[in-house]
């Protein structure tokens, strides 16, 4: 299969994949925000504190641990999305935590003081962390292996579009010497959970998750879902879905006695090759 006939045969995919991806511009957007509020100067009165020069600021620790925060939340998101999509699916999965961003973007808007802005940055980085991973897999499990390479690069796109935004919407509130020149670019992130749970709710799941489930009709409805108009002709459904259940059950039987430990004990090298 070449890439205009996966387009043709997955053009539903592609849009679905793209949607899904939607939540990594969110992620850059989130991501832009800290570190450039150290340089506005309500931003600095609000969390600082009064320097010897008599100007407000945050010290050192305080910016290293913000800065932070965020990123260590997603490392603990990017840890649970395995567990959590394989048991609830990728778009449940995706549901359940575009949720969670919305209920935690009000400890960062209505923050207090610098600690509650921490926590606030810490556990809205769970989510992130789950978009980072869960829009690469259903990028990969939905399309074609032609046209993966081609959806997973755009998710690392969105992940610049979403900081090309925040940097440009702070460019334009930098001279705001009010609150709100950081409460604003925080209540936008009310926004995108909005929009993306909107189109999520109506998204296919991925027909690999189904057939690791065992759900063989579930998967094939997901499959006809994903295809474009006529795509049935070219191409029989049910022996796709025959070969994702042989490329399961194989990788069942390839995993088959092994766990995490297992990557952390030495072999001899005759059984690695």
């Amino acid at each position: 299969m070449g890439i205009l006939q996966g387009v043709k045969l997955y053009p539903k995919a592609i849009a679905w994949s793209m949607a899904i991806s939607s939540a990594v511009v969110m992620e850059g957007f989130d991501n832009a925000l800290i570190g450039s509020f150290y340089a506005f100067p309500a931003f600095q009165k609000k969390y600082g504190q009064r320097l010897a020069d008599g100007t407000y600021g945050l010290t050192a620790p305080w910016q290293a641990g913000l800065s932070g925060a965020m990123n260590a939340g997603q490392v603990l998101g990017l840890l649970l999305h395995g567990f959590i999509s394989e048991r609830l699916g990728y778009k449940k999965t995706m549901l359940l935590a575009l949720s969670v961003n919305v209920a935690l973007v009000p400890l960062l808007f209505f923050a207090q003081n610098k600690q509650m802005l921490l926590a606030g940055e810490l556990l809205l980085g769970l989510p992130l962390g789950i978009f980072q991973t869960l829009t690469i897999a259903y990028a990969s499990e939905v399309c074609p292996v032609v046209l993966r390479s081609l959806l997973t690069i755009y998710v690392n796109l969105s992940w610049v579009i979403g900081q090309l935004l925040a940097l440009s919407i702070l460019k334009g509130l930098v001279s705001n010497t009010t609150e709100w020149s950081y409460k604003i670019p925080f209540a936008i992130e009310w926004v995108w959970p909005a929009v993306i749970l909107s189109v999520v709710a109506f998204a296919p799941e991925s027909p690999w998750w189904h057939v690791r489930q065992n759900n063989l009709e579930q998967a094939l409805a997901s499959l006809h879902r994903l295809l474009g108009k006529g795509a049935e002709n070219e191409f029989d459904a049910n022996h796709t879905i025959s070969m994702m259940v042989h490329t399961n059950e194989t990788e069942k039987k390839m995993l088959a006695g092994t766990s995490y430990l297992d990557c952390f004990r030495a072999k001899p090298f005759a059984e690695l090759v």
